[in-house]
């Protein structure tokens, strides 16, 4: 169930409840205005991941900037994201079970363009036979193992036969290459990312072109993310990218080192976990009103924005405690302060509604649609 917003509009952002998802809207505007702006004149286009949002309303901001359409991970992700006005969608994962694949297919019916990934021939034929007793057709393409280590084919011939049996089959369209390099989005070194995804991109194109030896040309050749768009967007291979947090960015992503050293600055921080001072009972300790319940932990804790000397040092159920020793101003009972998450996906994934703001105003109130979408 939904729960009401923790704010309304045109309220000042100081008499936002908390804890609050805040969006600051100038800053995801311009990430997105920059992510498009980087694959101008070029032939790549970007699909981006709505498992970072889940929230249609940012799929059509980003469509209106040239998105193609949205990658999802699930198929309750992707029924939400058609049924907010994303008509395209890529479900860029392996989807196995009658009850999901005919969700699957039916969904075909309500959108221009539905797909999904394949790595096993007996899921070939389930998406098949699903396709078929709905009488559509399903978008298929052919997860390649590029380094990740996680799902996809063989690169080279296990990827073209699998392929084929795609191509042949009566209700299912051979749509092209799921390329997505993982494990390379957080690799610090600049150098050493871009030769980690090089090293994927190479072989992602043995494989386009072994699928042209057999007569199969790829649609789409997708991966990419927030960690090395760069690099597949220059790499002549790629035509779609992946990225899905450049619009957030998180503590995690601003470790990252660009080409002079310095940290990530290619996006910047839109993303915010607004939280209240609930305690103050040492001068070298603050407790705010959010922890594991409000926060996802997995790559590390946030961080709180404009206070570069405070540490988030851990989190309960619902308390997070700040080490304010060197705090560089006073952190006071009743204060409210914006944390960065640490990783942006699954602390989205907590929250019912972005409290868009700008200024100190806040403007919009966007539900989070496909929250808790786990099948």
């Amino acid at each position: 169930m939904t729960t009401l917003p923790p704010a309304e509009i045109g309220m000042s952002l100081e008499d936002v409840d908390t804890p609050a998802l805040l969006l600051d809207l100038d800053a995801f505007e311009r990430n997105m205005d920059r992510m498009a702006k980087s694959l101008e004149g070029t032939s790549v286009k970007i699909r981006p991941h709505s498992k970072s949002h889940k929230c249609a309303i940012i799929g059509l901001e980003q469509m209106a900037r040239g998105a193609v359409g949205l990658c999802c991970q699930k198929v309750g992700e992707a029924e939400a994201m058609v049924a907010g006005g994303v008509r395209n969608v890529l479900v860029s994962n392996q989807i196995v079970g009658r009850s999901k694949l005919m969700r699957l297919a039916a969904l075909t019916k309500q959108a221009d363009w539905i797909g999904v990934c394949a790595d096993h021939p007996d899921n070939v034929e389930q998406l098949n036979e699903a396709a078929a007793a709905m009488g559509t057709v399903i978008n298929v393409l052919v997860e390649i193992d590029t380094g990740a280590a996680r799902c996809g084919v063989p690169v080279g011939q296990p990827a073209v036969d699998l392929a084929k049996q795609i191509d042949s089959a009566m209700n299912l369209n051979f749509a092209g290459l799921q390329a997505y390099q993982g494990r390379a989005q957080h690799v610090r070194s600049y150098a050493d990312r871009q030769q980690t995804a090089e090293a994927g991109i190479a072989l992602t194109k043995e494989t386009v072109d072994g699928l042209k030896v057999v007569g199969l040309d790829c649609e789409i050749v997708g991966g990419a993310g927030t960690g090395t768009f760069q690099f597949e967007a220059a790499g002549g291979v790629h035509n779609e990218l992946q990225a899905g947090s450049y619009v957030f960015m998180d503590a995690d992503y601003g470790k990252n080192l660009n080409p002079g050293g310095g940290f990530f600055d290619d996006f910047e921080n839109s993303l915010f976990v607004y939280v209240t001072v609930m305690s103050t009972p040492a001068e070298d300790r603050a407790l705010v009103d959010a922890g594991l319940k409000a926060l996802a932990m997995d790559s590390g804790p946030p961080t709180v924005a404009d206070m570069p000397g405070v540490e988030f040092g851990r989190a309960s159920d619902e308390h997070g405690i700040l080490d304010i020793a060197k705090a560089n101003h006073p952190v006071r009972l009743g204060d409210k302060l914006k944390l960065i998450p640490g990783h942006c996906d699954p602390t989205v994934n907590m929250y019912d509604w972005y409290v868009g703001y700008r200024g100190d105003r806040v403007e919009a109130l966007w539900p989070i649609v496909a929250r808790g979408m786990l099948r």
